[in-house]
């Protein structure tokens, strides 16, 4: 013991007195590094994935709140990037989410925004996909997607003058063809990159090196709209060993021999096997490292102190070469290679095992995201006819709430709670504010035979958010002689439609009058028990009080409304030598008679063939029967109860205490509409359920079905069936769910079955002949995917709180076959698109005489063609006016409406002269032309036979006529001679 002391002791004077006489050393890294043709070349890409709003609300995320949920604070992100990006011209970083991006901009002095502007213009920083949100491709409909990406591209090009040309889908749970045709290749995107595939399909793709393709996502634009396509090896965080925020476990390079644990060559071989492992699963010289992940470089030295290391000593170790780069230098090398790629057509929106029940979690967020979406298209046509005012409220709030609500933990569900109601909150206060531009506008539209100082006594529009818990003030009003309820219908489709209104009203004796002042037809259908207690309960939960009226009936009339324009109905009591709407006779079959009675009101028996609707249930998520579907039988005697009448016949079907089922036929129309109210779930056994209806035909379906993608372009699906690869079927159900966001169809040799949605919800087919849509969901465990929280939502009233209730409607029709796609694109533009009602009151002929009654902003001889719809008609801040026009249809998908159709401009806008249209692209920051020119010419591998691609002609400056071919979405900037507002 004594010698070995003697040794410790010896040692430690010796290392004391060589740590005192050997100084550590300042070394200077080389960190400029460029590509290098011969090597491997390890693209390092700094990055953050940002979550706008997951665990934590977008604002906590961005300050730094609420960090026992998490330790995230997106302004120090920022704040230490920008500062490490000036220490050294080499660094580079990407930066994503807009939202975030756009908070900090606001914040920062002129000084630092110049310096950052010198950052982006020297190609330090650099803004990827450039939306404001990372946004979902399952629950998302296309229209919003085009918003929400606008929104964030125009903020960069107003205040760095950049074009964003790479897509960065890295999070989302899947991915869709409308992301790689139309927010990909229809931007002026380059390329496209994201990490989550079918552990199955990836594990293929790296054994035939076809991580990276090129992807035809629309068949009816193919070649013309394909994109180079990069999927990550495993994730987007970096290889594993590699990953260096402050806490982080991965060692550092320590390079000071005065220290111990000196480690550069162990190290560096690391970082090679790491790369060579990369380079045998993708194709050329070139691999990119994703060198981050959610929330990092809150602290950012600590990542760039140990890249700068990596490529300093790799590249004078010599076997890789390694580089700070971006997605975009990784795109430009890859095609410089000139090597031929694996082509991919059309996508099957994927997710891992149980996962695919967020197609339909939290069904009452998306339908408020989805009611907002075309209320939001709609308010901004009547800010545009009444002319934006800066001073004024505006449609802003409402553009941002929406473009939010995209993210890929938003409207798909998969958020806590508490940031759930932060997005719905957000959403009612940007309707709030957009609501008074709608009552503005329709105010002054309908105002314009009063006087010039009309304005002193322009009319007060109350709209009725709440209308589908039969909740809606104005038209519950008693009405005198001297008050009638004046209802404007406002249409904002390019073509005229024919509908049926239903509101609340509170008395029997009523008359309906036309914008002609003509008396039209209406029926009275008395509330249900379900609705009033629907009603009841949810105006204390939405207002904190009782409901201010006693609605006791539904009253219904046929509304014909022009393109782009409103017409009024005037709603009035009925005087003794009038008509009046006619009360629903209202019966109960006896119980001989109930079986025939439904299937002859559960079906559509006007139409072919039969079709029965039936409920379901799957036990939740971590039960041993998570596959198992168990139908929900009737609760003993259970009445139906039969409503008929000139407008509507309506069914109306309690199954049990928390499922209502009311099914519609319209005498005008040859669909049937179901509405359902679900909730709450009861979960007194212990398990979470999810809830199913079944919609049941005679057709031979080979099991084979149709959904569409993002509300766009229809995908054939077969059951437990991938065309890239054989698939393994570990989860019948599961494994078979895809997102609906439009509709889902059958067919066989002679019919068609249509199913049309209201909101985004998961579907299938499992049966042949059988439709399934997922409506509600409630869970009681955590499904283990991060959030840390049961998917159990409840609405309380003070103190007493009750599982969710949601109410919905999915329509239904049947055709012959090839005959259905008309009723699909046509009606469910105008799911998307209801009419908008405005409501006042006057005495009905001084309204009639004084006001304007019917109005259309095209030219009254004029309409859009079926196949064409306006999805932006927006007045920008420059004055100028963003159109879009889109149509609806794909290649061979209608004999009649599959065809290359003309909008003309003049009549469109007939009151205005035109005097430029600029055709842009679909984010509008760039011209079309432009797009054109830059766009990067692919190789694919093998001969593929190439499908002859139609699109739209050039915009002819005098006749100003537009074509658009299937699919094409085309966007123009138009300027006007002294911009006149329609209520000038």
């Amino acid at each position: 013991m004594q010698i070995e002391k003697l040794i410790f002791t010896v040692a430690a004077i010796f290392a004391g007195l060589w740590l005192t006489h050997v100084e550590p050393k300042y070394i200077e890294y080389n960190t400029t590094s460029a590509i290098v043709p011969d090597k491997i070349n390890v693209h390092l890409v700094p990055h953050t994935h940002d979550d706008v709003g997951w665990l934590k609300t977008v604002d906590q995320y961005f300050v730094g709140a609420n960090n026992s949920i998490r330790g995230a604070c997106v302004q120090n992100v920022l704040d230490s990037v920008i500062a490490a990006l000036l220490d050294d011209k080499n660094r580079k970083f990407i930066y994503v989410e807009m939202a975030f991006f756009q908070r900090w901009w606001r914040q920062q002095s002129e000084t630092l925004k110049a310096k950052v502007k010198d950052l982006v213009n020297s190609g330090q920083l650099e803004f990827i996909n450039g939306g404001m949100c990372m946004h979902d491709e399952a629950t998302t409909h296309y229209i919003d997607l085009i918003d929400q990406t606008t929104l964030g591209h125009r903020f960069i090009e107003h205040e760095f003058g950049q074009k964003p040309r790479v897509g960065w889908q890295i999070d989302p749970f899947g991915h869709s063809a409308v992301q790689a045709y139309l927010l990909g290749a229809e931007l002026g995107f380059d390329s496209l990159f994201f990490a989550r595939i079918d552990y199955q399909d990836r594990a293929k793709r790296k054994d035939k090196r076809a991580l990276e393709v090129i992807w035809r996502g629309s068949r009816s634009l193919s070649s013309s709209s394909q994109l180079f396509t990069g999927i990550f090896p495993i994730h987007y965080e970096p290889p594993d060993g590699f990953t260096f925020e402050i806490n982080d476990v991965s060692p550092p390079i320590q390079d000071d021999d005065p220290l111990f644990d000196y480690n550069v060559e162990q190290r560096v071989n690391d970082f090679v096997a790491a790369a060579l492992q990369q380079a045998n699963v993708t194709r050329t010289n070139h691999i990119m490292w994703t060198m981050g992940t959610d929330f990092r470089y809150q602290y950012a030295v600590s990542w760039y102190r140990q890249m700068d290391k990596f490529i300093h000593y790799v590249n004078m170790d010599g076997r890789v070469n390694a580089l700070y780069s971006t997605p975009s230098i990784y795109t430009d090398a890859k095609h410089a290679a000139n090597e031929q790629w694996p082509l991919k057509t059309g996508m099957q929106t994927v997710i891992m095992h149980t996962g695919r029940g967020y197609f339909t979690s939290r069904p009452s967020l998306k339908g408020y995201v989805r009611e907002m979406s075309g209320y939001f298209l709609a308010a901004r046509q009547l800010e545009f006819f009444k002319g934006r005012n800066s001073s004024g409220p505006s449609t802003d709030a409402l553009a941002d709430a929406l473009a939010i609500a995209q993210h890929h933990d938003a409207v798909s569900g998969t958020q806590r709670q508490h940031v759930a109601s932060d997005y719905a909150l957000r959403l009612s206060i940007g309707y709030k504010e957009a609501e008074k531009v709608v009552a503005s506008s329709l105010a002054r539209l309908t105002g314009l035979r009063l006087n010039a100082t009309y304005e002193d006594s322009v009319p007060e529009f109350q709209q009725c958010p709440l209308l589908n818990i039969s909740y809606c003030p104005p038209s519950e009003a008693n009405l005198t002689d001297e008050k009638s309820l004046i209802i404007i219908a406002y249409n904002p489709l390019g073509w005229k439609r024919k509908e049926i209104i239903r509101i609340p009203v509170s008395s029997e004796r009523l008359i309906v009058l036309d914008s002609a002042g003509k008396e039209i037809e209406s029926q009275l259908l008395p509330l249900s028990n379900v609705s009033l207690r629907t009603r009841h309960y949810h105006v204390k939960v939405n207002l904190g009080r009782s409901a201010s009226s006693v609605a006791r009936y539904w009253l219904a009339f046929s509304a014909t409304v022009p393109p782009l324009g409103f017409s009024t109905y005037v709603v009035s009591s009925a005087k003794k030598t009038e008509s009046s709407s006619v009360i629903s006779t209202q019966f109960t079959p006896e119980e001989k008679a109930r079986s025939q009675l439904m299937l002859n009101n559960h079906i559509v028996t006007t139409l072919a063939i039969m079709v029965l609707i039936e409920f379901s249930r799957h036990l939740g998520l971590m039960s041993s029967a998570r596959n198992g579907t168990f139908p929900i039988k009737p609760e003993g005697w259970v009445p139906l109860t039969v409503l008929r009448g000139p407008i509507l016949d309506e069914v109306h079907h309690q199954l049990n205490t928390w499922l209502h089922q009311v099914t519609r036929v319209y005498k005008e129309k040859e669909h049937a509409e179901v509405e359902f109210t679900i909730g709450p779930i009861p979960v007194d056994d212990g398990f979470g359920k999810e809830i199913t209806a079944q919609i049941k035909t005679s057709l031979n379906t080979n099991e084979t079905f149709y959904t569409d993608s993002n509300g766009r372009d229809f995908i054939k699906r077969i059951r437990d069936h991938r065309s890239d690869w054989d698939l393994e079927i570990h989860q019948p159900i599961a494994g078979n769910y895809y997102p609906i966001n439009l509709g889902i169809y059958l067919e066989d040799g002679n019919m068609e079955v249509s199913v049309l949605v209201d909101r985004a919800v998961g579907g299938s087919s499992l049966v042949d002949g059988q439709i399934e849509l997922m409506l509600h969901r409630r869970l009681l465990n955590d499904d283990a995917r991060g959030v840390g929280e049961a998917l159990n939502e409840e609405v309380c009233v003070f103190d007493n709180c009750e599982g969710l209730t949601i109410q919905g409607k999915f329509f239904l029709r049947i055709d012959p076959r090839g005959e259905g796609a008309k009723w699909r694109r046509t009606f469910g533009q105008e799911v998307y698109s209801p009419l908008l009602l405005a409501f006042s009151e006057e005495e009905r002929n001084k309204w009639m005489s004084s006001h304007i009654t019917t109005f259309s902003a095209i030219d009254p001889s004029y309409t859009l063609p079926n196949n064409i719809a306006v999805i932006t008609l927006q007045e920008l801040d420059s004055g100028k006016v963003l159109l879009r026009l889109a149509h609806l249809y794909e290649v061979g998908e209608d004999k009649d409406y599959s065809v290359v159709t003309s909008v003309e401009l003049k009549k469109l806008f007939p009151d205005k002269k035109i005097i430029k249209v600029t055709e842009m692209n679909l984010s509008a920051n760039q011209e079309r032309r432009e797009v054109e020119k830059k766009r990067l010419d692919w190789k694919v591998e093998g001969t593929t036979e190439e499908v002859s691609v139609v699109k739209g002609g050039g915009v002819d400056p005098v006749k100003l006529v537009v074509e658009l071919a299937p699919m094409e979405i085309r966007t123009f900037v138009i300027e006007f001679d002294n911009l006149k507002t329609f209520a000038s």
